[in-house]
C-alpha cells in the first residue's frame, strides 16, 4: 500500500514541474499539496528514477528542481 502512496507522490510532483521551467521545494508542496514527508517520499521516487534535474546556486540556499 505504501508503494502506491509514494507514486502518488510522486505523481502529484510531477503534475507540479509539468510545463514549469524550475521550482523550489515550497512551491511545489503549494501546487502539489504535499506535506514534507509526503514531498521527500516522491521527491525520492523521481530521482531514483533519473526524471528531475536539481540545481543549486551556488549564492542562494533554495533548490530547484525540473523535469527532464
Amino acid at each position: 500500500m505504501l508503494v502506491v502512496q509514494v507514486g502518488f507522490y510522486a505523481g502529484a510532483i510531477w503534475k507540479a514541474l509539468e510545463g514549469q521551467n524550475s521550482l523550489t521545494q515550497k512551491e511545489i508542496k503549494k501546487i502539489a499539496k504535499l506535506k514534507d514527508k509526503e514531498f521527500y517520499l516522491g521527491l525520492g521516487w523521481l530521482l531514483r528514477e533519473d526524471k528531475l534535474n536539481v540545481n543549486q546556486e551556488s549564492d542562494v540556499e533554495e533548490i530547484y528542481y525540473s523535469l527532464k
